[in-house]
């Protein structure tokens, strides 16, 4: 499909596109401001807002006794509490919500609350919460083969640990919320989030009335990965809070310290590994364990750990093997969604766990990746599903060809001898990454699409746009399948008053599940159109029959393939319909077939289908300072029939350097006792223009449409891409390790900041 530029991009580049927070003041329109926990762990015993609520401009200080509905939300389970109740589980946890005419008030008022908090002993690492026993839920197991047996056969066996960070969403829009009382009960509330079905429940759920009395809408999110997702609908909650007992507008919106300490992070995670493999690296037998920091709620930290688990294996055939998680509860705040959903911790562990083969054979880590990939006689992951469509072989040959990465590991190896503080590595990245949501419940979505009598569309969805390019995507789809010029379509904020019952934009689902829910309602509309038409021309021309399937939408015109004299303007079309009472509005509606899950027996069919990747990226190590340096990316791509190849490239391009901050740049610092310390951009370091690969080149695999049925046959793009941020990581642990002649290499954990590859360096040099 030829690429469309961004349906917003104008806007954008002029500073005219709406965000929430960017929607002007409404008539007596009030401020929430909330107030934060001093303390990562304690019991609120006592409060006294009476001097707070003498200063001007202050209207009303909300506790969790104000709340008429549910106390607590939550995704999996209701656990979260919205204001502090008793117990304080983190350090930022919002303890009350000052609403006030402007901030100014409400920070002087902040300072005026009065409260006695008994303080207890935080936990905040995953080994303090596994000696306390802080198990979040029971475990989750994959089982295949026979593990001892397994590890008999072997002619090495290799065991370790592996420490996986976290990492900060960044989005440069905070969170925000408004919220409208209307007649009666009714509140329209404008939400940055991901999944406005949930801010709804939520807030009529805390309100204590139906869904159909709270509208959520959003135009767009300015970046969200995951963070706005479950995490979002606290917001929106407490903003309707305020409005529900004000009867006034409330804006709420995040200051950047406020969002970083408030908000949880991707999960950091302890990987324990024993593997056991051949003498040319061939895998035999695998047991992995996860632990997970979950932080001090549930949110969708089990998910994100199945999916974990899920990928645990990535893109390799291991014939026996055991894949087990667990979640810990800790004091921080609850970790949730990330770009990858987990994903990116089981493919880290594994990868490192390839390399680490590749150093005991003495063999390139490439060939050790081919050797173990999934093939047509290797092709059933641990869960059961079979690996159809397996496109890692082609992907692999065609990288090593494009890149030439075998004569460039020998410059690289030349290069080494002669250069002693600068050395240079090479990583090669596989991805076979899962499409779909594993509830598979999620697996749905709805459109509403309305055609105008003067020939113009408007498609109202159940996805988000949060930068992703979904709306672009939709207008493309929407303008070939009605065969009518992109400038017709129109494009509106997703609101639950017009599509309800959504799921959350996530899981990478967002054209998969949308597209063919906007199809469905195209196809409806067309069959309508169709039939009229061939009707009218009928009529006109008694001397040969036209028939619905006769027509071809193209071109703004509609006309008879056999006949294309019988053809009709779409915006006269759309003018006779009015005339012959069609109608030009139809809902359209898509589930994900054949996607289920049994954790009783921990096998299923969780996926749609696989989207596959290829990566090789090329850094440069300043040994004296540890500085990591991008000499050059190349990242293949499957993503079946492209939708838009720029938008898709942009995503590729985007998803690697994000990838490349956690496994480089990103380490989130928190004091023993629970506190974020690097909670501002001036401390907390995300990738900059200097990080960037010199050189990037993207491919998107082409010839290889995707063979399971899909919008226009495409394959999504959002998440699987980030993995390719873990090549770089993975060629400086090369570098650390030839350091060492590849042994007794001190484990080079993630994420390799400047400080940390300074001191593996000297553990390996000083040896």
């Amino acid at each position: 499909m030829k690429s469309l530029y961004y349906e917003s991009a104008a806007q954008l580049v002029k500073g005219k596109a709406y965000f929430t927070d960017d929607i002007p003041p409404f008539h007596n329109e009030l401020k929430a401001y909330i107030v934060l926990s001093p303390v990562s762990h304690g019991i609120l015993k006592s409060y006294d807002l009476s001097e707070a609520l003498t200063v001007p401009g202050v209207v009303r200080i909300l506790t969790h006794e104000d709340i008429p509905g549910i106390k607590k939300f939550g995704v999996t389970t209701h656990d979260q509490p919205i204001l502090v109740i008793d117990e304080i589980n983190f350090y930022g946890e919002p303890m009350f919500l000052i609403v006030a005419e402007n901030y100014e008030a409400a920070y002087e008022a902040e300072k005026l609350i009065k409260y006695d908090i008994e303080e207890l002993e935080p936990v905040v690492t995953i080994e303090q919460a596994m000696e306390k026993g802080w198990q979040l839920a029971p475990s989750r197991e994959f089982l295949r083969g026979d593990l001892e047996k397994g590890f008999s056969q072997a002619d090495h066996i290799i065991e370790g640990k592996f420490r996986i960070g976290g990492q900060e969403h960044w989005y440069l829009e905070t969170h925000a919320s408004i919220a409208v009382p209307g007649e009666e009960r009714e509140m329209k509330i404008y939400a940055s989030t991901q999944n406005p079905t949930e801010n709804q429940h939520l807030i009529a759920e805390v309100l204590g009335v139906p869904y159909n009395e709270i509208e959520v809408e959003t135009r767009r999110l300015g970046g969200a990965f995951g963070g706005k997702e479950a995490q979002a609908s606290h917001f929106a909650i407490l903003a309707a809070l305020a409005a529900y007992h004000t009867k006034r507008p409330v804006r709420l919106r995040l200051q950047r310290f406020q969002d970083e300490l408030i908000t949880g992070k991707r999960h950091a995670y302890l990987c324990s590994y024993k593997v056991g493999f051949d003498n040319d690296g061939r895998l035999i037998a695998a047991d992995l364990e996860f632990d997970g920091n979950a932080g001090a709620y549930a949110d969708l930290s089990m998910p994100i750990l199945e999916r974990t688990m899920f990928h645990a294996e990535n893109a390799y055939y291991i014939p026996n093997i055991r894949i087990r998680g667990t979640m810990w509860r800790t004091n921080l705040p609850p970790n949730t969604a990330f770009r990858g959903f987990g994903g990116p911790q089981g493919i880290a562990n594994i990868e490192n766990i390839i390399h680490e083969i590749a150093y005991r054979v003495g063999k390139d880590p490439a060939l050790i990746r081919k050797i173990n990939f999934y093939n047509q006689d290797r092709n059933e992951t641990p869960y059961g599903q079979v690996v159809l469509y397996n496109r890692l072989h082609v992907l692999y040959d065609q990288l090593v060809e494009k890149t030439d990465y075998f004569g460039r590991r020998r410059q690289i190896d030349e290069f080494n001898k002669a250069h002693k503080y600068v050395k240079r590595g090479l990583a090669m990245i596989p991805i076979k990454f899962g499409i779909s949501f594993t509830n598979s419940i999620l697996n749905q979505a709805g459109a509403l699409v309305n055609v105008y009598t003067d020939g113009t569309v408007q498609v109202n969805l159940a996805g988000i746009e949060m930068g992703q390019g979904l709306y672009t995507k939709i207008k493309g789809i929407t303008a070939r399948e009605f065969g009518i010029s992109p400038d017709r379509v129109k494009i509106t904020p997703t609101t639950t008053s017009k599509v309800p019952n959504t799921v959350p934009t996530a899981a990478s689902t967002g054209s998969d599940l949308n597209g063919m829910a906007v199809l469905d309602a195209i196809e409806k509309i067309k069959l309508r159109m169709s039939i009229s038409l061939c009707r009218h021309f009928n009529d006109q021309d008694k001397s040969y029959r036209t028939y619905p399937a006769d027509l071809v939408f193209e071109n703004d015109f509609i006309y008879d393939r056999s006949h294309p004299e019988r053809r009709i303007s779409f915006e006269e079309a759309t003018n006779l319909m009015f005339v012959k009472r069609v109608s030009l509005s139809a809902t359209g509606y898509y589930r994900t077939p054949g996607v289920y899950m049994d954790w009783s027996t921990g096998k299923g069919h969780p996926f749609y289908y696989y989207s596959y990747g290829m990566g090789a990226v090329e850094v440069e190590l300043d040994l004296l300072t540890g500085k990591v340096k991008l000499l050059r990316a190349d990242l293949m791509h499957d993503v079946g029939q492209s939708l838009n190849p720029e938008i898709d490239r942009g995503q590729i391009e985007g998803a690697f350097v994000q990838g490349m901050g956690w496994t480089l740049l990103e380490d989130l610092r928190y004091t023993e006792d629970g506190r974020l310390l690097n909670r501002t951009p001036d401390t907390y370091k995300i990738p900059a223009i200097t990080d960037i690969p010199a050189e990037i080149n993207v491919y998107l695999l082409e010839g290889y449409p995707n063979e399971i049925p899909t919008i226009h046959r495409s394959k999504a793009i959002g998440e699987p891409p980030f993995m390719y941020g873990i090549a770089p990581w993975l060629a400086v642990k090369d570098i650390i390790a030839s350091l060492a002649a590849y042994k007794d290499l001190p484990p080079v954990e993630l994420p390799a900041t400047n400080d940390r590859i300074v001191m593996w360096v000297e553990q390996v040099m000083g040896k």
